[in-house]
């Protein structure tokens, strides 16, 4: 056992080499605190000042501890390392310790050679499910998984973003230690492993701060998903920042993803996180930070983020593919191809321009300085699936050669490219929103999904609306069971061609990333569009891509066809035309 491996944190519950663990927890709405462990004796926790409380005390690994911070209330620890069972009941206590790493030589790999996975543990079998499929990921060609959040949620079902202790994973996927052996196994097979931190809200239930510690939110303005944060406070900084480096030191994963990070008030603490993760972390390990911001704020990404989620990318080409025009893909609709041709030539399509959708709004910064692996592009994702209301997939929506080059333009382009679990075999499994709430909660969760659906024409009556699957009925956990539908012959052969794709990629574009730079892409048609980058080594690589039912004039430089979605593609180009939902990419030589 060592120390290496175990972050001591500033708050809840650090066990000593000695047998002794230290408690502390931010209370200053509390002129008293105390610890109660294992239904034992409270002792009483001594204030700090700043109105932090802190005890050391004799006990046991996997102790059941609370804090009584009122008469009637005692709260499980806001820094729980682990729960005993759910969100509301006592916490443990851990030694980080006791894991014994077997991969400690790993430091990761280089941001350009990511192809991230995007996975939801509850669907996979837990932490120890998923361990079992990663040599799968890895022959596919995956670099990394990014898991959905396992912060500690109420229930046993939840996708979340509901989580209310951000320090503890939750017990439905496995214990510490099981996390741990994920992480561990992933490493020995050369894969990163990333999570997803909510670090803009609480869920709503579980959440006991505002009983003890009202300052850690702001009463001046909300989030859409309840009391915003208040980053503002020192110790509410600090506790955000240590959960970061928690699950970076303590458990090693090699990167964060932060979800939603434009619902955060203060800007400046992101890249003050981003500072003290770069200042801690060994300076021989890559370790890799993600932003999701809906205002494309492209400034993050030179003070120490790794990229942001390119949701304009999202969203254009799934107009291209689907011609749905709803909601903020309007923002898209009126030159789709044009709209591609930014993204792929400047990563961001919306850099301060208005925004339909926002009501003529700005939304955006520039982007077209920066590399293009600062972005991370993809055609699903659990929101862009889930948030539909029955939760269908793109092969569900478009025609299968469209999805082919769309895939095949994700796959080659030198944005970093994510999958979403059961999209590298066209998986006929819906991901809906699911959740395990009280029945109140439910109640409310399940009619306040229904409304927001009232607002497309589609579901304006009732009994369209009653058709939306309930978050909290167990059906709507299982129907998402990719699992439960084993992959069909048509599966087999798309895996196949994305395990080709991804082969490509890294044969011959991955080792160039490094200095990739655009020069240039146009719409060649309503929904057609040619790009081409200059690499690292100087090679020009050129993607052509066509999502209309009709052919278009495209010419394209000399150079080794490193792709093409169909045989008759390349006899097409050989005569300055690209078929109609097609795709071919080129590779020329490098300039002497």
């Amino acid at each position: 056992m060592t120390d290496r491996f175990m972050y001591p944190l500033s708050f809840g519950a650090n066990r000593g080499s000695d047998g002794r663990t230290h408690f502390s927890l931010w209370a200053p709405d509390c002129r008293t605190v105390s610890l109660e462990i294992d239904g034992a004796a409270s002792t009483a926790m001594q204030p700090q000042g700043d109105g932090c409380f802190t005890a050391t005390v004799a006990c046991a690994v996997q102790a059941r501890y609370r804090y009584r911070v009122g008469p009637d209330l005692v709260v499980p620890d806001p820094a729980s390392r682990a729960q005993a069972t759910d969100v509301h009941d006592p916490s443990l206590v851990i030694d980080p310790r006791a894991y014994a790493w077997q991969n400690t030589a790993w430091r990761g790999r280089p941001w350009h050679e990511t192809v991230l996975y995007e996975a939801h543990v509850g669907l996979l079998g837990g932490f120890t499910g998923l361990a079992q499929k990663l040599p799968e990921l890895v022959d596919l060609g995956i670099t990394a998984v990014e898991l959905m959040p396992v912060a500690d949620f109420p229930g046993s079902r939840n996708w979340g973003y509901d989580g209310v202790l951000p320090f503890a994973p939750d017990r439905a996927y496995g214990t510490p230690d099981d996390l741990k052996a994920l992480i561990d196994r992933a490493h020995g097979l050369g894969l990163m492993m990333f999570l997803d931190v909510v670090y803009n809200h609480f869920g709503p239930d579980g959440n006991y701060l505002g009983a003890y510690a009202s300052p850690f939110f702001r009463h001046d303005t909300t989030t859409p998903w309840g009391p915003a944060i208040d980053f503002r406070r020192p110790q509410v900084r600090q506790f955000f920042i240590e959960n970061a480096l928690y699950w970076l030191m303590e458990y090693r994963f090699d990167g964060l993803r932060l979800d939603a990070v434009h619902a955060i008030g203060d800007p400046g603490w992101l890249d003050a996180l981003a500072a003290e993760v770069r200042r801690t972390v060994e300076p021989d390990r890559h370790v890799h930070l993600v932003l999701e911001h809906d205002g494309n704020a492209a400034s993050h990404l030179t003070r120490g983020f790794d990229a942001q989620w390119n949701d304009d990318g999202h969203h254009v080409l799934h107009v291209l593919l689907t011609g749905e025009r709803d909601g903020y893909y309007g923002d898209y609709a009126d030159a789709p191809a044009r709209h591609l041709a930014r993204c792929l030539s400047e990563g961001f399509i919306y850099q301060g321009d208005p925004s339909p959708y926002r009501d003529g709004e700005s939304r955006g910064e520039p982007s077209a300085h920066l590399s293009p692996t600062s972005f991370v592009l993809f055609l699903q994702n659990h929101d862009q699936v889930g948030n539909r209301a029955f939760g269908e997939r793109l092969n569900q929506l478009c025609p299968p050669n469209a999805l082919r080059a769309a895939t095949a333009l994700v796959l080659l382009s030198p944005q970093i490219p994510l999958l979403f679990m059961g999209e590298e075999w066209a998986s006929a499994s819906p991901f809906l929103y699911f959740t395990s709430h009280n029945d109140a909660l439910a109640v409310a969760v399940r009619d306040g999904r229904r409304r927001e659906f009232a607002r497309f024409p589609a579901f304006a009556s009732a009994e369209s609306q009653s058709r939306i699957p309930d978050p909290n009925s167990p059906a709507t956990f299982q129907a998402s069971d990719i699992l439960l539908k084993m992959p069909s012959d048509g599966s087999t052969r798309w895996r196949a061609f994305v395990r080709e794709l991804l082969a490509v990629r890294r044969d011959a574009i991955t080792p160039y990333l490094q200095g990739a730079q655009s020069i240039g892409a146009q719409a060649i048609g309503d929904t057609a569009v040619q790009a081409s980058w200059r690499l690292g080594d100087k090679s020009i690589l050129t993607i052509a891509a066509n999502f209309g039912v009709d052919a278009v004039p495209c010419q394209v430089s000399d150079g080794r066809v490193l792709f093409a979605t169909d045989e008759v593609v390349v006899r097409h180009m050989a005569t300055g035309s690209l078929p109609a939902r097609s795709l071919m990419a080129t590779l020329s030589d490098a300039a002497p």
